[in-house]
């Protein structure tokens, strides 16, 4: 297609993700939870992270929260405590960040490939009940994008095989599935606090959520190199624990994350509304979740050429994610040849995702509209 122009051209490039723009009205506050930190001496595991657990615990309907070094490190503890290891095998869907397979492989498991749903992405639960086998010990939903997975199917295949659910909540703080909160829907759900999240802190951090008084124990032993109590080990643990400046930061924002959810959504109902006639698919909403909008994923067959009108109209779009867990060196030797993965090969040649941080302004979203509507009339 040729090369179109769109008026009022921004003066500088539009991006995914603008944090110095989201901290601006906190900083005030962050700084003086950072200073308060600096007073009290006590830089891990004190009452911010305390209260941070109770917060986030509370706004998920889990009855314990354990804060960690990283989502990573949150699906690793998640694993030890449900005892998995090698031997074991993990069913995780084949369209995700690598960390949710290389979790498993950190857990000394396997990781098993299952396909993806064509509407939502989110694991399949038909594909993950072919993947079973008598060394499966886990299935891992991704929350991806920022919409829950199907978990009334996946709870059900889960009771009836009797079979641990880990979510992998990272990008859906905040959805809800049939009028519940993501992340304690399962055994055990692990959030990522990295600073591009919906949620995020000045650095990187992680949690563990869960119902169960036992898991919860384990997680927070193994977090802390297997103690209880102090210079006690029991087993091998690991470090990885969220400090006090992450939390008390993290703490500040929380009050935030609902009304930047609304506004994700409010970005996200214009781009439908606006992009409903063209030939391309938008991100479908499963019926009975609510969608957070970690990223807003568009997805047609010319991608690329779309990708660089928008960067020369100084916007800036990302893609999540370019190859299929298939598809990576590290796990393609664990892929049986004779499975296909039609959904999620597709996806990683089309999906495109376009700004829909809560800091965009109404002006730029507008502008965003503009420029997409105008290629496809090129």
């Amino acid at each position: 297609m040729r090369k179109t122009r769109t008026k009022n051209h921004p003066p500088r490039m539009i991006s995914p993700v603008n944090l110095s723009v989201q901290h601006r009205p906190l900083k005030g506050a962050l700084l003086r939870k950072i200073g308060g930190v600096i007073d009290t001496g006590r830089f891990i595991l004190g009452p911010e992270t305390q209260a941070l657990e109770r917060e986030v615990a509370r706004r998920s309907g889990a009855r314990f929260a354990l804060g960690v070094n990283s989502g990573t490190d949150a699906l690793v503890l998640a694993l030890r405590a449900l005892n998995i290891g090698p031997g074991d095998e993990v069913i995780v869907p084949d369209y995700s960040f690598i960390a949710t397979a290389s979790a498993v492989m950190l857990a000394g498991a396997k990781p098993v490939l299952a396909d993806v749903e064509p509407e939502t992405l989110c694991l399949d639960p038909r594909q993950a009940e072919k993947c079973l086998t008598k060394r499966t010990r886990a299935i891992i939903p991704v929350h991806l994008y920022g919409q829950p997975a199907d978990m009334t199917r996946l709870r059900k295949l889960a009771r009836s095989t009797r079979i641990p659910l880990i979510e992998d909540n990272a990008q859906a703080l905040g959805a809800t599935w049939q009028g519940r909160p993501g992340g304690a829907l399962g055994d055990l759900g692990c959030l990522s606090f990295f600073p591009t999240k919906n949620l995020g802190g000045l650095g990187d951090g992680g949690m563990v959520l869960t119902n169960s008084a036992r898991l919860a124990a384990r997680v927070e032993r193994l977090r802390q190199h297997g103690e209880n109590p102090k210079y006690y080990h029991h087993e091998l643990g690991l470090n990885s624990r969220l400090d006090e400046i992450q939390a008390a930061a993290l703490r500040v924002k929380l009050k935030w994350l609902s009304r930047w959810n609304s506004r994700r959504r409010s970005i996200a109902g214009q781009y439908n509304r606006a992009f409903q006639d063209l030939p391309l698919t938008l991100p479908q909403v499963r019926p009975g979740a609510t969608h957070v909008y970690h990223q807003y994923t568009l997805r047609l067959a010319n991608r690329e050429a779309l990708q660089r009108h928008l960067r020369e109209h100084g916007i800036a779009t990302a893609i999540h994610y370019p190859l299929p867990m298939h598809a990576q060196p590290m796990l393609a030797p664990l892929a049986p040849k004779s499975r296909r993965f039609p959904i999620s090969t597709r996806a990683a040649r089309e999906a495109l995702c376009l700004p829909v941080a809560p800091e965009l302004t109404d002006a730029q979203t507008r502008y965003i509209i503009q420029a997409v509507r105008a290629w496809f009339r090129a």
